[in-house]
């Protein structure tokens, strides 16, 4: 079933991070071989240049490496994958904290939903 994209953002983009979460989350392990960039595109339904373009920006950042011939690879590099989560942690945390102030949330009330939602 093919992905599904916002058109907010370019698709390169999503698809990126879409493996940067997998990356995270343990779905795709240190040192693990990821699709091909074929694979990636059929079942993404996107052409494999966007695909590429998505590897081209992960191999930029270290996330992931390429092997020549025998495909991409997750880094094994935990700092990396650290530095990863903590930068989308913060990047959820402010687009959340940023919608709910339109909603003139307060800090005191976010505080206190945070807490609720947690116990």
């Amino acid at each position: 079933m093919a992905w599904s994209f916002s058109s907010e953002r370019p698709v390169y983009v999503q698809i990126a991070e879409r493996i940067i979460t997998s990356v995270i989350t343990g779905d795709y392990k240190p040192g693990e071989q990821i699709p091909t960039v074929r694979q990636l595109a059929l079942t993404a339904a996107v052409n494999p240049n966007t695909v590429q373009h998505a590897f081209s920006e992960l191999e930029n950042e270290g996330i992931i490496i390429s092997m020549g011939t025998a495909g991409r690879f997750v880094t094994e590099d935990t700092a990396i994958i650290e530095n990863c989560r903590k930068k989308v942690t913060e990047q959820t945390v402010s687009d959340f904290i940023k919608r709910l102030r339109k909603l003139s949330v307060s800090k005191d009330e976010i505080i206190t939903m945070i807490g609720e939602k947690m116990e």
